[in-house]
């Protein structure tokens, strides 16, 4: 018998552990999200959890070795940032970071030496042109009006109660999931078999779409609302 679109998803994300594995977001005390001052400018800035930290680090890690050794077991990495309800995960961003980078077979930027790699930091980087660095500028004070993202602003009324604000609030406490994608690692539809990262990043986009149309940030991959 077929699975229904919500039994796909649920049995992907307990294949893969997402709310097993997950953790939070940001660093927050009652909801209140710490920040910090970055930068030449000292803009302030939405501070990633600890163990969001040790998550990407742990997984990030993983794929240097392969590409350091010449294994090619992974592709990169799959993450999604949702929230628990009902003890399902209600997806709300879904991104992958890469091995390679854009020229060549170079690492990626993006995950390079990922323990001191703040600012980009596999896509959750502190700068500017990275989630996190474009959150902060909508959620917190003191930003260029210049490097507003209109696609944060999405973000911010999404997860925030108050911004932009020197102390932002979080609606509710916000996860982060990611995992190291392996060649023989398969997708949503267990049918199909061995997916590649970018085939499995459409495909639950285009699932989660469907289902949490009213949840999910994604731009690309689903249909216009």
């Amino acid at each position: 018998m077929s699975m229904s679109k919500m039994e796909l998803w649920n049995n992907f994300c307990n294949r893969y552990r997402v709310l097993g594995t997950g953790v939070p977001l940001f660093d927050n005390l009652g909801g209140i999200v710490s920040t910090f001052q970055y930068g030449k400018d000292h803009r302030l800035i939405l501070k990633r959890a600890l163990e969001m930290e040790t998550l990407v680090i742990k997984e990030v890690e993983k794929v240097i070795e392969d590409y350091q050794q010449n294994t090619n077991k992974y592709e990169g990495l799959i993450y999604m940032m949702y929230w628990v309800e009902n003890q399902r995960a209600i997806p709300l961003y879904i991104g992958k970071s890469e091995k390679f980078g854009k020229v060549g077979n170079n690492l990626s930027e993006n995950i390079k030496n990922i323990r001191n790699n703040k600012a980009f930091f596999s896509r959750w980087g502190y700068n500017y042109a990275y989630h996190i660095g474009d959150l902060s500028a909508v959620v917190c004070i003191n930003h260029n009006k210049e490097k507003l993202n209109p696609k944060y602003t999405k973000w911010a009324e999404k997860l925030f109660v108050n911004w932009p604000s020197a102390y932002p609030q979080l609606k509710q406490e916000t996860y982060f999931w990611i995992y190291a994608w392996s060649n023989g690692d398969v997708a949503i539809w267990q049918d199909f078999g061995a997916t590649s990262l970018t085939f499995l990043e459409y495909l639950l986009i285009g699932v989660a779409g469907v289902l949490f149309p009213d949840h999910l940030l994604n731009r690309e991959g689903i249909n216009r609302r």
